[in-house]
C-alpha cells in the first residue's frame, strides 16, 4: 500500500475494494496531461479540497484553474472514510481552544465548522447529489464514566459560549437514554448529541463534486502525477510523466497523500495515520432489535484512540477505527479482527454476524491538532483533518479559494498560522506507535 512516509509518489496506485465502490462505479478516465500547458492556478489533488476549491474559484471568483489527480477521482482519502460529516476537525476540544487562546477565537472555529456542515448539505441540495445523506444527529458516547463527566463539561460549555440557535445546541444523554432511543452500545455511559452532522455515502458525494467542477469548464487530468516542482521566474512548473503544467499559482490539496518529499511548505508538518474500515452484512429486522440499534445517526467514542460507527441505508453496520503504524502492514488481517471484536464488545448479539467489506485509508494530522489552510506567496494548502475532511473540506476549500482571489481570510489559526513542523520528523512513526500503546493502556484503564 502506498505509504507517504515511504514512497516516492502516490501514482499507479489500485483503487480501495471498499463499500463504497461496490455501490458506484466509476466513470471513465479523463485524460492525463500531456504537452505544456498553462493555467492560472494549478490543483494537486483530486479529493474534496481540490475539486472544490477549482469549483469556487471558477464559480465564485471567475479565476482559471487546472486539477491535477496522481490516479483517478475516487483513490484517495475522499472515497475510503466512513461518511461523516462532523462539526469538527482535530483533536483539541472547545473549551481547550479557549484556554489556548481565548473565547472569541473558540466561537469562531466553532462557527466555522458548523458552516461547514451547513455547506456540503447545501451543494448536496443544490446540484442534486444522490449521495445517500441520512438522518442528522452525531452522537459523541463515553466510553467510562470518567468520559461522561467530561462530556456533561462539553456540552454546559458549549450552550453557554458557543451555540447561537437550536441547531448549533448541544445535549446530554444520559445512558438510559441512549440505550432506549439511539443505540444499546454495551460499553455506553452516556453521550453528548450535536444536532447537526450526519452521514452519506463518500464515493458519490465526491463524484458529485466532480461533476459541478467539470460543469465549470474546469479540466481535470487524471493519472496525472507531479512527479517534480519547479519554481522560477515566478511561475511554477509542475512536471508529470507525460506533462508541464505551468502555474502563476498553486494549492497543495493532498492531505494524507501528500509524498514525503513534495514542497518544504508542507514536507515534515504532517504525521499520517492509518484508519481501517469494517461492514458487516446487512441487518435484519431482529438483528437491529436484539442489537438495539435505533438511530442511522453518526456516532464517535471518546477513546483516545476512537471507535465510530453508523448503520448504513441498507441497514449494515460500519464500524472504523485506527489501522496499522506501518503501510506495509496494512493488509494485515489482524487489524479487522481487532475492530471486529470491538464492535462484538460493542453488540454483543452480532458477535456471529460475518464482515463484508474491510479497508483502509490514510488521514492526517498536524502537530497542534487542528487543520491548517494557509496561503502565502501564491501557494496555498489545506492539511491535517485528523479524520474530519468530509465537511470542513468544504469550508477549506472555500477560505482557499477566498485566499487567492485576494480577500481577506477570518482571523483565526486555522487560517492565519502555518502547519507547525514535527520535532524529530523523522521519528514520527516510532512516536505514533509509541502513543497507541499509551493510547491503549488509557483507554483500558484510565
Amino acid at each position: 500500500m502506498y505509504d507517504p512516509l515511504i514512497n516516492t509518489h502516490p501514482d499507479n496506485q489500485p483503487l480501495a475494494a471498499s463499500y463504497w465502490a461496490s455501490t458506484q462505479a466509476l466513470p471513465p478516465l479523463l485524460p492525463s496531461l500531456t504537452g505544456r500547458q498553462q493555467t492560472d492556478v494549478a490543483i494537486v489533488g483530486g479529493g474534496y479540497t481540490g475539486l472544490l476549491t477549482a469549483y469556487y474559484l471558477t464559480s465564485e471568483f471567475n479565476i482559471d484553474c487546472h486539477v491535477l489527480e496522481a490516479n483517478q477521482v475516487g483513490f484517495g482519502a475522499s472515497a475510503r472514510n466512513a461518511g461523516f460529516v462532523l462539526k469538527g476537525s482535530g483533536r483539541l476540544g472547545y473549551a481547550a481552544m479557549a484556554k489556548r487562546w481565548d473565547l472569541p477565537t473558540a466561537k469562531g472555529i466553532y462557527g466555522e465548522f458548523t458552516q461547514a456542515v451547513a455547506r456540503v448539505e447545501g451543494l448536496i441540495k443544490q446540484h442534486n447529489i444522490a449521495c445517500e445523506p441520512q438522518e442528522a444527529g452525531y452522537l459523541k458516547v463515553a466510553h467510562n464514566p470518567k468520559a461522561l463527566i467530561q462530556l456533561r463539561g462539553a456540552a454546559e460549555f458549549i450552550q453557554q459560549h458557543l451555540a447561537d440557535s437550536t441547531g448549533s445546541s448541544a445535549q446530554l444523554i444520559s445512558r438510559d437514554e441512549l440505550h432506549a432511543r439511539y443505540l444499546h452500545h454495551h460499553q455506553a455511559y452516556g453521550a453528548l448529541r450535536l444536532n447537526d452532522g450526519f452521514g452519506l455515502n463518500p464515493l458519490k458525494l465526491l463524484l458529485g463534486y466532480k461533476a459541478m467542477v467539470a460543469a465549470q469548464g474546469v479540466t481535470i487530468s487524471e493519472q496525472s502525477c507531479v512527479l517534480d516542482w519547479v519554481e522560477e521566474d515566478g511561475k511554477h512548473r509542475l512536471i508529470t510523466n507525460q506533462g508541464e503544467l505551468v502555474a502563476n499559482k498553486v494549492i497543495m490539496a493532498g492531505n494524507a497523500y501528500t509524498p514525503k518529499r513534495f514542497n518544504s511548505r508542507v514536507d515534515d508538518k504532517y504525521l499520517p495515520i492509518l484508519s481501517n474500515v469494517i461492514v458487516t452484512e446487512p441487518l435484519t429486522p431482529r438483528e437491529l432489535t436484539a442489537a438495539g440499534l435505533y438511530t442511522h445517526q453518526v456516532t464517535m467514542d471518546t477513546r483516545i484512540l476512537k471507535y465510530y460507527y453508523r448503520l448504513l441505508p441498507d441497514n449494515r453496520l460500519l464500524f472504523g477505527g485506527r489501522g496499522a503504524v506501518w503501510g506495509k502492514d496494512a493488509a494485515d488481517p489482524v487489524y479487522g479482527q481487532r475492530l471486529k471484536l470491538a464492535l462484538d464488545k460493542s453488540f454483543p448479539s452480532l458477535a456471529n454476524k460475518a464482515i463484508a467489506y474491510n479497508w483502509t485509508g490514510w488521514i492526517a494530522a498536524a502537530m497542534d491538532d487542528m487543520p491548517h489552510v494557509y496561503s502565502k506567496g501564491g501557494v496555498g494548502y489545506s492539511l491535517g483533518y485528523c479524520g474530519a475532511g468530509v465537511s470542513f473540506s468544504s469550508q477549506a476549500a472555500y477560505r482557499l479559494a477566498q485566499s487567492i482571489a485576494g480577500e481577506e481570510l477570518p482571523n483565526l489559526p486555522l487560517y492565519q498560522q502555518p502547519l507547525p513542523p514535527f520535532p524529530f520528523a523523522g521519528a514520527r512513526r516510532l512516536g505514533q506507535w509509541g502513543y497507541y500503546h499509551y493510547g491503549w493502556l488509557k483507554d483500558r484503564w484510565g
